[in-house]
């Protein structure tokens, strides 16, 4: 399975999100640390999600890197996150 599509499911069944985007960036830092010729090393996610609600940015992004946690100690280098509630987003 690709490294975005786990990434999608991880979140999904973490986080029940009303809405999910995962943008695989890593042909912006080609050349850069962390970067394999292969890509799929540098990400940004967008969840809406009701689990957020009343939790601070840190909170929601915690939530994230622990759903994520075996991508991240892995094959992912980076991931940009934008954590939101519906009222939010």
């Amino acid at each position: 399975m690709q490294i975005i599509r786990k990434i999608e499911s991880k979140l999904q069944a973490a986080l029940a999100p009303q809405s999910l985007e995962v943008i695989d960036e890593s042909h912006l830092h080609a050349g850069h640390v962390g970067a394999r010729p292969e890509g799929e090393t540098h990400f940004r996610v967008h969840v809406v999600s009701t689990a957020f609600a009343g939790l601070g940015r840190v909170e929601r992004q915690r939530m994230v890197y622990a759903a994520l946690a075996e991508e991240l100690a892995g094959p992912v280098h980076a991931l940009s996150i934008r954590a939101e509630t519906l009222d939010e987003a």
